[in-house]
């Protein structure tokens, strides 16, 4: 019985170190928006929108993946490291296949931060 309390309480130990070093994004990346509105736009033209972000740590920032909520949606992203101190952009494209109001996510996961950012874009589709 005691081996198994003692492999417990190292399970434990060494998981709330693991999650005090985990960072917030907003320590690490500013985006100069979170929400972007398209308004109306056609049915059938797509559009895109850039989502300005700065690195506001104190090092590299690595976006490891950016994930839409629907095929709708497809962002694109730095593949490279973004250092202390500079900009880059995250480009939402959406496609504008049919009518009605919209409301879409992108989920960016940053390296070293264990919330994904979310980004969204809203809007209304119309006819042409």
């Amino acid at each position: 019985m005691k081996p198994v309390v003692l492999f417990l309480a190292v399970i434990f130990f060494v998981g709330s170190l693991s999650a005090q070093n985990a960072k917030k994004s907003d320590e690490v990346v500013k985006f100069k928006e979170l929400t972007y509105d398209f308004g109306k736009i056609k049915r059938g033209v797509p559009v895109t929108h850039e989502f300005t972000f700065a690195n506001i740590g104190t090092t590299p920032l690595i976006i490891e993946t950016a994930n839409a909520s629907c095929g709708c949606t497809t962002p694109t992203w730095p593949k490279a490291p973004v250092m202390k101190g500079k900009s880059d952009k995250i480009i939402a494209g959406f496609n504008a296949a049919s009518p009605g109001p919209f409301n879409k996510s992108i989920y960016v996961k940053i390296a070293g931060v264990d919330t994904p950012v979310e980004l969204k874009i809203t809007g209304e589709v119309v006819a042409e």
